[in-house]
Formats: C-alpha cells, sequence, structure tokens
C-alpha cells in the first residue's frame, strides 16, 4: 500500500472526516499539523502547488487534495486502486 501523508489543522472539521474515512478502511497514513508545525505547513505548500486550505492529502506521489476529493474517489469507487502499490 501506498503511503498517505494528510496535512491538518486545528478544529478542521474537513480534516477529521478525512481521517475518519481512512481508519474505517483500515488505512494507516501519517497526519502533519500544520498549525503547529511550519516546516510542515512549508512543505505542504510545496507539493500542494501553493494550496492553503486544510487537509492536503497525498497518497504515494499524487496529490488526491481534500476531503471532499477523498470522499469521491471513495464513492467512485477509486480509492482502492489508487492505495495499490
Amino acid at each position: 500500500m501506498k503511503k498517505v501523508v494528510i496535512y491538518t489543522g486545528d478544529l478542521c472539521i474537513h480534516c477529521n472526516w478525512a481521517m475518519e474515512l481512512l481508519n474505517r478502511k483500515n488505512i494507516k497514513f501519517t497526519e502533519y499539523n500544520i498549525a503547529k508545525d511550519s516546516i510542515k505547513r512549508e512543505e505542504m505548500l510545496k507539493k500542494s502547488s501553493g494550496m492553503r486550505t486544510v487537509p492536503q492529502i497525498f497518497i504515494g506521489e499524487h496529490h488526491v487534495g481534500g476531503n471532499l476529493e477523498l470522499q469521491a474517489l471513495e464513492r467512485e469507487g477509486k480509492l482502492d486502486n489508487l492505495l495499490k502499490n
């Protein structure tokens, strides 16, 4: 399974919803709270081409986007295939 990284912020309901989906599917992920880590905030901005909203989700090198895009991938049945090596 590809590495999943989610950049989050404080009091972010969309971040919570995205992590709930990943947890429900037993998908391991690494969370970086950019409100508490300025280095990770800069990393997120670089990797996401300047996107400032959270969450920003990456599966391997693929930039998924935010929670809405993650939920759409799941609804369309595309998330599992994206996670495969």
